[in-house]
């Protein structure tokens, strides 16, 4: 749908709309030119980026795909208490005859905590090829399941259902989740391993991140800028509170057997220092979504009260922004629990208090990382809501009755 600017504004107001966005663009001009000067600075060298040799990847030793052509059950034979002196799994392990990738067939063991998944006939499983110098006859060990092909199958139906719904709109979407993960991989982590600052890693990437995606995903406009200025703030504020709180807590980033091969691995890594970037990038995502509909709330308010004062406008939107604050408290809430829940069923089996469990690293460090988070996208609300009410047309301006589904308002210019 195309409309003529002329017909919605008066020459004086198109043209103040006009050198507001002049104004707006220089200054994304300018704070790209930042982020990019600060991306080369971060930028590692090759050599600098730690390395681990592959375990699997010595004279000998290959992994190779497999498929299960027979499974039976096992006497494991082992004891209470496993070599590790933890309590071992009971119960029976699984016997596999796989017929390999290379036409070889291998008879592996697995564990039961592995068995009890319900291997079958069929399953592609991943075995670890050991070829022993001297002989002829190599040996094989379980690895793990071969997951690659549900997990394509996965992602295209993902893609294919938010395509279908948010048509154009979802396609940009998942180019900019591309995008994100490939900003991550690039850039974020080699900085990370080559042992650059941490938090300074995290924002100018989040930031980066976040000026593509946010232009690419919803458009050029001053909506989105009034999203994108709200979305800095948010990070800015993450990124400070997360220093603080990682040195007031005493959260020094080892908590697993992981992080302590991590840091024999990459020694220049400042362990707490992760602990705070995770704080800045977690919580991006919904801080994105907040700061996105609270622009498009004043955007439609301004629509729907061509009218109403810049003030009336702020008051009306964050009254929307309060039920997306409160429902996106629990979401996040929701979303670390998810993904901890294996740590925190392991800590809930002890005989220990909650003020206890939660005191520890591991727990403590997801709780920090959760209220941090909460903080930062509660306050970056009332700050996108008032950039977005002064960067909307003046009450003064009339506005279009009807609003297009898809393609740029003309009060955005």
């Amino acid at each position: 749908m195309t409309h003529d600017l002329h017909s919605h504004f008066g020459t004086g107001e198109d043209e103040g709309r006009r050198g507001l966005a002049t104004v707006l663009a220089g200054v994304v001009g300018a704070l790209a030119l930042v982020l990019g000067v600060a991306v080369w600075v971060l930028w590692p060298d090759a050599d600098d980026v730690a390395k681990a040799p592959n375990p699997y990847g010595t004279q000998g030793v290959s992994i190779v795909s497999g498929t299960v052509t027979d499974v039976r059950a096992i006497d494991c034979g082992g004891g209470a208490v496993g070599p590790d002196g933890l309590p071992a799994v009971e119960g029976d392990c699984g016997e596999l005859l796989v017929r390999t990738a290379g036409d070889e067939s291998a008879t592996v063991t697995v564990q039961p905590a592995v068995f009890r998944t319900g291997m079958e006939v069929g399953d592609s499983v991943e075995l670890v090829r050991v070829e022993p110098e001297g002989t002829t006859e190599p040996t094989f060990e379980f690895l793990d399941f071969d997951r690659g092909m549900p997990l394509v199958w996965l992602g295209l139906a993902c893609a294919g259902v938010i395509v279908a719904v948010a048509r154009w709109r979802g396609l940009l979407a998942i180019v900019g989740v591309v995008a994100t993960i490939g900003a991550i991989v690039v850039f974020v982590l080699p900085a990370l391993l080559a042992g650059e600052n941490p938090l300074i890693v995290a924002v100018v990437g989040s930031s980066t991140i976040m000026l593509v995606v946010l232009y690419l995903v919803h458009g050029v406009s001053i909506r989105t800028t009034a999203a994108l200025f709200g979305t800095l703030i948010g990070i800015a504020l993450t990124a400070v509170l997360g220093w603080f709180t990682t040195d007031w807590t005493h959260l020094t980033g080892i908590s697993s057997e992981d992080d302590q091969i991590l840091m024999a691995v990459a020694g220049q890594i400042s362990l707490s220092g992760v602990v705070t970037a995770s704080m800045v990038i977690a919580g991006l995502g919904v801080l994105n979504d907040v700061t996105v509909t609270q622009a498009s709330a004043v955007w439609e308010l301004r629509a729907a009260q061509p009218e109403a004062s810049r003030r009336s406008t702020f008051v009306s939107a964050m009254r929307i922004g309060r039920d997306h604050i409160a429902s996106s408290v629990y979401t996040l809430v929701f979303a670390y629990a998810g993904t901890a829940m294996t740590v925190l069923l392991l800590v809930a089996a002890y005989d220990r208090s909650l003020i206890e469990i939660a005191g520890t690293e591991q727990v403590g460090a997801e709780i920090a990382r959760t209220l941090v988070g909460l903080i930062g996208l509660v306050l970056a609300v009332p700050a996108t809501t008032a950039i977005a009410a002064a960067l909307a047309p003046a009450p003064s301006e009339p506005v279009p009755d009807v609003i297009p589904d898809e393609g740029h308002d003309p009060r955005l210019v």
